[in-house]
């Protein structure tokens, strides 16, 4: 299965799960998986909540903060931020640019 994301349109709105400021995603659903780019724009996040699926974030770019279930994790470009099924977790932007994310959810 190919997935090229230059051929799916980027959806623009709020934070998700009540989180702050704006994000940008293209989305990919299958029954594999869910499959994401996500943009959370400058002084964003995603708001806290539970985890439904196994979460795995690799960092392409940008900086950030991510919390599962109450632990504090930084992130930069290279690091993969993974929330298991029934964990607790929010991510933050903390830089001046975009933090954009490649999101599985499995």
């Amino acid at each position: 299965m190919l997935i090229d994301f230059r051929q799916i349109p980027e959806m623009r709105g709020p934070g998700m799960n009540h989180g702050s400021g704006e994000m940008s995603a293209q989305v990919f659903d299958a029954p594999e998986g869910k499959f994401v780019i996500v943009r959370i724009h400058p002084y964003g996040s995603i708001g806290l909540h539970e985890q439904k699926g196994n979460d795995i974030n690799y960092v392409i770019s940008g900086t950030g903060k991510a919390y599962v279930d109450g632990v504090e994790e930084i992130l930069s470009p290279g690091c993969c931020h993974i929330c298991p099924k029934g964990s607790q977790h929010k991510i933050v932007n903390t830089g001046i640019d975009d933090l954009v994310l490649f999101t599985a959810v499995v």
